[in-house]
């Protein structure tokens, strides 16, 4: 039996799983098509714990707004990691898009009834 989710343990969980979910969607990149066996397994991992504490997670959060902050999280992640680590074009534009999504993800853990 799992202990009670309370409403701050559930963001801490959210947040853990969308870093995880950083974790993931770069290991998979740098798995290079799942064929470089360390990152596909790092992948795996990571994509069954972030999965996993966002479940967690939605035991006290709505729905839409646990998977939109995981998300969110995830694309910023991930958006910022691909050009620092694959040389991604990380543009003004890109960049400001990728502030947009940072500031929805603010607006949603700052508007939530749910802490």
């Amino acid at each position: 039996m799992l202990p009670q989710i309370t409403p701050t343990l559930a963001w801490i969980l959210l947040l853990v799983a969308g870093l995880l979910e950083v974790v993931w969607s770069v290991s998979m990149k740098a798995s290079e098509g799942f064929s470089r066996h360390l990152y596909t397994t790092i992948t795996l991992i990571a994509a069954w714990l972030s999965f996993w504490l966002l479940g967690l997670a939605m035991r006290q959060l709505p729905l839409g707004t646990a998977y939109a902050v995981w998300v969110g999280i995830g694309t910023v992640g991930a958006a910022l990691l691909g050009g620092l680590f694959f040389g991604e074009q990380l543009t003004w534009p890109r960049l400001g898009c990728i502030g947009l999504i940072v500031v929805g993800v603010l607006g949603l853990k700052l508007l939530s009834a749910e802490g």
